[in-house]
């Protein structure tokens, strides 16, 4: 698998499409590098600080992406590729899916996610174009996986090489590879081990890519939503290789995780989840899922589905609701 990786800098990148006074906001990290002490991952949906008008991917902003390419339907392909607006549908997963998420979990977690975690403290990441990232820290760095390869961009530099096992991408990377790395992750996952091959496949990696860019616009769009409150960022966690926002009040028994999962030990395949902090209904059918404290959306519902992106929605939302009245 061959990929050709380049300096990254999504938001500009989006800016130059747009017409002259148009600032752009997207779903992926952008320099200058992440500084809030306050919060794990950063924020590229917010619109603050902009100086002209604002084409955003969530529909609470000036401008979406969506109503913009309806006028300028020559900007349709990349607010595609880049789930934007409008948003491609998901489709069937290869057989290849399951080992190529076993692999990203073990890079993020025992690579990306440490690396971040020896500069700055903070572990938490984001989808980037071709699989997921950290935001920029430190001199403007990221350190980010695009299909099979490990790059590291530091400023207007870039190099990579191709993911082969752990050890070795943790030399690439600049840090020991350690095992644990860190002691406040509840059920982390079991390390494959410093010498074993990260198998990575084309297809399978592209379906990563497409769940995380999918699930970070559903939940962007969700912590932006009227009814939000107490909302965090979205974040990739790394222990469980899922993107994530937290809202609702924890003292009143509202408050739950809203994610989307790439599959795990009790589910083959990826999945959307409303996870409870406190009590649930369990007579109520809505809270399916018996593996946690909450529900589940499969993913073949999502491709049953007409549209997918208001599915998701639907079903986050109608979690939401339950669990604040």
């Amino acid at each position: 698998m061959t990929t050709s990786v380049h300096v990254r800098d999504p938001r500009p990148e989006a800016e130059t499409r747009l017409p002259r006074g148009y600032q752009a906001r997207v779903l992926e990290p952008s320099p200058p590098a992440n500084c809030d002490p306050d919060w794990y991952a950063d924020d590229p949906t917010d619109p603050r600080g902009a100086a002209g008008l604002v084409v955003s991917p969530t529909s609470d902003g000036q401008l979406s992406w969506e109503r913009l390419v309806t006028a300028r339907p020559e900007l349709e392909a990349f607010a595609r590729d880049h789930w934007l607006g409008p948003r491609r549908r998901l489709a069937q997963l290869p057989s290849s899916f399951a080992a190529t998420r076993a692999a990203g979990h073990q890079a993020a977690f025992f690579v990306v996610s440490p690396a971040r975690h020896a500069a700055t403290g903070k572990l938490g990441l984001r989808w980037t174009r071709g699989g997921f990232g950290t935001p920029f820290f430190g001199d403007d760095e990221q350190i980010r996986i695009e299909g099979d390869r490990l790059v590291v961009q530091h400023r207007d530099r870039v190099r990579s090489q191709q993911l082969t096992t752990l050890i070795d991408a943790a030399e690439f990377v600049g840090i020991p590879y350690r095992e644990p790395w860190f002691e406040g992750f509840h059920d982390p996952p079991a390390p494959a081990g410093p010498d074993v091959p990260l198998t990575v496949d084309p297809a399978g990696a592209a379906a990563l890519d497409d769940w995380f860019g999918f699930a970070t616009a559903v939940l962007e769009e969700l912590r932006r939503t009227r009814a939000a409150r107490d909302v965090s960022r979205v974040q990739l966690w790394p222990e469980h290789f899922d993107p994530a926002v937290e809202q609702g009040g924890p003292d009143a028994g509202q408050r739950a995780s809203y994610g989307a999962s790439p599959g795990d030990d009790a589910h083959p395949e990826p999945y959307l989840y409303v996870a409870a902090w406190g009590g649930i209904d369990r007579s109520d059918p809505y809270w399916n899922d018996t593996a946690f404290n909450g529900a589940s959306l499969a993913y073949a519902e999502l491709l049953a589905a007409d549209d997918q992106y208001a599915t998701a929605l639907d079903f986050l939302g109608h979690g939401h609701r339950r669990l604040t009245g």
